[in-house]
């Protein structure tokens, strides 16, 4: 049965692959809602820190950080950071196959009900940024909801294949780019010339850190006043200033930069520890403009092709019966954790050498480095807890986070409402007063507390109440909860 009536062929079969296989004949535990609480683990572990740090610094390392607080954003960093948004991503690929393949052999209508579906979540997730948190992920996820089914829809080879290779080929593009980049940059400095470009950076470096510590310094620093430099074409700027002006110019820019930038993080900071809710929403409001310009190149470039390669294990049966693919998920394991785990950490301890503060070169390494090793590490994990539930001995264990993965929803929003509660300013007001070592306790106590209440939540009730809004908004007819 073809995915896409519009096409006679296709190697999809929905019937073999609707029910998701069991760990147990006795008993039914859905191997996806394990993984994504376990998902939300790690999410948690990375969110924490930007509900007590400055959203406008995301993705920087804590440089104040020091002795077994340094140690714990370390590991996080290593371990955690950007690897388990893109496993949960993979996990909402899995998700629409499945969703998909069980409307085709029912004969349901699915585009119009997964658009609304895409559309709630869309709502859901701006209202969460907005009301709640500014690192909303959700909106993102809806956006490249909508690409996926247009996607899939309108693709001409619906052939298994044909997935991975539009995946893969995908996810190269960025690395593709960056590589041609370097590529570009390294014929065309030599090493006498490398070692003049680092000199320079490392006397603009030094001017701008002295310049920012001394007001009397930015004062009295070089500025290009004459109109006519300044309107000079790019062609003859070289000829029309001279090299002392123009590092003048470098370093004023670079000290505008800094200084707006700490401006704007002493806003953020003021707004979640002084400023009261209506205070702290409104400039939520403003960063969600910025999130919401930023969000469809996320999910263009990141969690499509990533939704796409979830598809593919679903279309493939490899998830849905993970039990006759031991071999794929045994050697996923090893790659993935074996070239991963190296190479996360050469690209954090390039990041975070001291150099990186004056080369860009070696911050444009790092960072390719430790964006090519999440994929990978990502990748280990999966099958690491794959081949896991195909063992007895660790069934019953990973199975207490199917109940939360099940939840999920309701679980990463309450996150949020958590967190905000301690931290900023309008409640318990510990915005930048606990440190990253303390606050694995509170991930350990939220945790605890969210695997308890989601079991005993749908021992009575069929879904989760962010769950059961959105289905009943998806369908348009509220839904039954009661068991």
């Amino acid at each position: 049965m073809p995915v896409n009536k519009d096409h006679s062929q296709t190697s999809i079969h929905p019937q073999e692959i609707l029910p998701l296989q069991p760990l147990e004949q006795n008993k039914r535990v859905d191997a996806l809602d394990i993984l994504r609480g376990i998902c939300l683990v790690g999410i948690l572990l990375m969110n924490i820190e930007w509900f007590s740090r400055s959203m406008v610094s995301l993705g920087s390392h804590d440089t104040t950080l020091t002795g077994i607080d340094h140690a714990v954003g370390w590991l996080i960093r290593c371990f955690v950071e950007g690897k388990f948004y893109k496993l949960f991503a993979l996990i909402f690929g899995m998700g629409f196959a499945v969703m998909l393949l069980r409307a085709k052999e029912h004969d349901r209508p699915f585009s119009a009900w997964f658009c609304r579906r895409m559309l709630v979540l869309l709502v859901i997730g701006i209202a969460h940024m907005i009301f709640i948190w500014g690192g909303d992920i959700l909106h993102a996820y809806a956006l490249a909801g909508l690409f996926l089914l247009f996607l899939v829809r309108k693709k001409k080879s619906q052939e298994p294949e044909s997935y991975l290779k539009l995946a893969i080929n995908w996810l190269m593009i960025p690395i593709f780019l960056i590589s041609l980049v370097g590529i570009i940059f390294g014929t065309l400095l030599n090493h006498e010339k490398s070692q003049e470009m680092w000199q320079n950076e490392l006397d603009i470096y030094a001017a701008v850190n002295q310049a920012l510590s001394d007001e009397t310094q930015v004062n009295t620093a070089p500025e290009i006043t004459d109109q006519s430099v300044l309107e000079t074409t790019d062609d003859s700027i070289d000829l029309a200033i001279t090299e002392e002006e123009y590092r003048a110019t470098i370093i004023a820019d670079a000290i505008q930069d800094k200084r707006e930038l700490q401006a704007e993080i002493a806003e953020e900071d003021k707004a979640f520890t002084e400023g009261s809710y209506w205070e702290a929403t409104q400039y939520r409001i403003s960063f969600a403009g910025f999130m919401l310009i930023l969000s469809p190149f996320m999910s263009f470039f990141v969690l499509i092709p990533i939704f796409i390669l979830g598809f593919w294990l679903v279309i493939t049966q490899k998830i849905t019966h993970h039990q006759q693919h031991k071999t794929f998920f045994r050697t996923l394991a090893t790659i993935g954790l074996f070239a991963g785990l190296p190479l996360n950490i050469a690209s954090i301890l390039i990041i975070e050498h001291p150099a990186i503060e004056a080369s860009i070169a070696l911050l444009c390494v790092g960072q390719m480095l430790f964006y090519i090793s999440q994929y990978i590490l990502a990748a280990g994990y999966l099958g690491l807890i794959i081949c896991a539930l195909n063992k007895k001995k660790w069934q019953k264990l990973l199975s207490a986070f199917a109940p939360m993965g099940q939840m999920a929803l309701t679980n990463y929003l309450m996150h949020s409402v958590i967190l905000t509660s301690i931290f900023y300013g309008y409640a318990g007001g510990q915005y930048g007063e606990i440190s990253r070592a303390p606050q694995i306790l509170i991930v350990f106590s939220i945790i605890t507390g969210q695997l308890i209440v989601s079991k005993w939540w749908l021992s009575r009730y069929r879904f989760g109440p962010m769950e059961w809004l959105w289905r009943s908004l998806t369908y348009k007819k509220v839904q039954q909860m009661e068991l």
